[in-house]
C-alpha cells in the first residue's frame, strides 16, 4: 500500500475540499462579521495559505453572506490542535475577537462517513 501523505489541493472558495476516507477531523467556525474590515481579507488570505502548509492540513471550504461558515479539514485532532497554536493563527484569531466578528463559534467534529458525487 502507498504510504505516501495526501499533499491537499491548493485552496479554493469554489471547490469542495479533497478528503480521504473518514475519519478525519472538521474545524467548524461559524462567524457574523462586525464592520470593522480593515485587514482581514489580506490576514484570511494569509491563514489560508498558513494552514495549507500545516502538517494535516487536508483542505478547506468556506462560504459568506450574512452567516460565514469555513470548515478546515485535519488528518487527526492532533494536527487541529497543533494549528490553533501558531503563533501567527493566534494573533489572526485575537484580531478577529477584538475587530473582525461580532459573535462567532468553533466546533470540532470527527467526520466518520461521507459521500456525494462529483
Amino acid at each position: 500500500m502507498d504510504e505516501t501523505p495526501l499533499q491537499p489541493a491548493a485552496p479554493s472558495p469554489e471547490r469542495i475540499a479533497d478528503t480521504p476516507e473518514p475519519p478525519y477531523t472538521a474545524v467548524i467556525f461559524t462567524s457574523v462579521r462586525s464592520e470593522d474590515h480593515d485587514g482581514y481579507e489580506q490576514t484570511a488570505a494569509r491563514m489560508l495559505d498558513l494552514a495549507s502548509q500545516q502538517p494535516g492540513f487536508l483542505g478547506v471550504e468556506s462560504a459568506r453572506e450574512s452567516l460565514g461558515i469555513t470548515v478546515s479539514y485535519w488528518a487527526t485532532p492532533e494536527a487541529a490542535r497543533e494549528w490553533k497554536r501558531v503563533a501567527e493563527h493566534r494573533e489572526a484569531q485575537r484580531q478577529g475577537k477584538e475587530k473582525w466578528y461580532r459573535h462567532y463559534r468553533v466546533r470540532i467534529a470527527t467526520v466518520d462517513r461521507e459521500y456525494g458525487q462529483d
